[in-house]
This record gives C-alpha cells, structure tokens and sequence, in this order.
C-alpha cells in the first residue's frame, strides 16, 4: 500500500477558534471538513508543503517558525495509507479566502465534532482540544 504524506494546519485565531475547510464538489470525500493544508510533493519539507498550500489556498502567509507540530495522523484508506502531521499556527499575514471552491468556517475547538470530517481527521479533535 503506498503511504501519501499530507501536511495540515490547525490555524487559530484571536478568539481561539479553529478554520476548517469542507472540501468542494468532484474531490474525494466531498463535503467533508478538514484542517486546512495538502500534499507534500517530491523534495519539499512538510512545513515548506504547508506554506506552500495555505499561499495557494487560502491566500495567506506564514514562516516555518509559526507552525508548531502539534500531533500526526495515521490512517489506511482503501487505496493508501496516510501520513498527515498537524501543526498548530497562530501567526499568518493576510485574511483566509477560499482560493479553490472550498467553503471556510471558524469553529471552536467544542464544535469541531458538530463538522463531518474524514476518518484520519477525527483522532486530532482530542489533541487539538487538550492543546487549547
């Protein structure tokens, strides 16, 4: 089974709420919310993928001295296996804008559950709550 590493975000803000992104019509698992981030592509860090992908998706910026690792996923899917660390950020320049058909939505960390996300996405709650 081939092991697809993604890198996500948990981006925070003043208030302590969390952004989610459902993930738009004609992707895998459509509909579905997740932390915010992407594939990590040949010869690029995890930390690099994931300000790469909040540029391109969000429109916002961020340094690698911003993500702070927080805690991975580990998940089999049918077709791959997935590797995903989850970074914690509370610092960014610019204003999340859904860039690629996605819808936004900051939640609190006691309403993240309330959100269908995919399987790998749901053991990160916990951590995430703990952590705030």
């Amino acid at each position: 089974m081939r092991v697809v590493l993604v890198s996500a975000v948990a981006l925070i803000d003043r208030d302590g709420r969390v952004l989610l992104a459902q993930r738009p019509e004609g992707k895998s698992m459509a509909g579905l919310w997740e932390f915010p981030g992407g594939k990590v592509e040949e010869g690029e860090t995890p930390e690099a993928a994931l300000i790469r992908e909040l540029h391109e998706e969000l429109g916002i910026d961020t340094w690698e001295s911003c993500l702070a690792p927080l805690t991975f996923a580990s998940h089999s899917y049918d077709d791959f296996h997935l590797l995903m660390p989850l970074y914690a950020c509370r610092r960014w320049q610019g204003t999340p804008v859904a860039k690629e058909g996605q819808t936004l939505s900051w939640a609190r960390v006691g309403e993240l559950r309330s959100y269908p996300m995919p399987p790998a996405d749901i053991p990160l709650i916990p951590i995430l709550r703990d952590w705030l």
